[in-house]
């Protein structure tokens, strides 16, 4: 069992290491002007560093985790309402990863609606998941 807590924990810090940056990275590139010529090669940096964070890190992180954490619990049998609170949140941050794609896609097509005040506070959202799914986890509360 520590060797898939340990897995899943490690591929989870790497999930959340893109839920984090990229959204940052969002920041950054909606504060380039697409009609700037200036801008421009930011903006095609910008592309190619989301589109990698995206693919290469993010996306596997999140399915070794959820997996590792499907086999944990199917192995062991855990339960109870703090797993159950677990899920739903673990959920959300699925919803989060696949809106970000969708994001993604839009600043791959210059299509961006948002300014970087928006991304500033998008970022926040895995902060939150993440310290109370540490907190369920740890406590058990219920």
């Amino acid at each position: 069992m520590a060797w898939l807590e340990s897995f899943h924990i490690i591929f989870m810090v790497t999930w959340f290491a893109g839920l984090f940056y990229l959204p940052r990275l969002f920041v950054y590139h909606a504060m380039c002007d697409i009609h700037d010529p200036a801008d421009a090669s930011s903006i095609a940096r910008f592309k190619i560093m989301e589109r990698k964070l995206f693919w290469g890190i993010m996306t596997p992180g999140a399915i070794i985790t959820i997996a590792l954490g499907v086999t944990l619990w199917l192995t062991y049998g855990f339960s109870g309402g703090w797993l159950l609170t677990k899920q739903a949140l673990v959920a959300g941050l699925v919803a989060y990863h696949i809106y970000c794609g969708k994001l993604l896609v839009d600043f791959k097509h210059d299509r961006n609606k948002h300014n970087h005040v928006y991304f500033r506070w998008f970022n926040e959202i895995p902060v939150v998941a993440l310290i109370v799914i540490v907190l369920l986890v740890v406590f058990k509360p219920y």
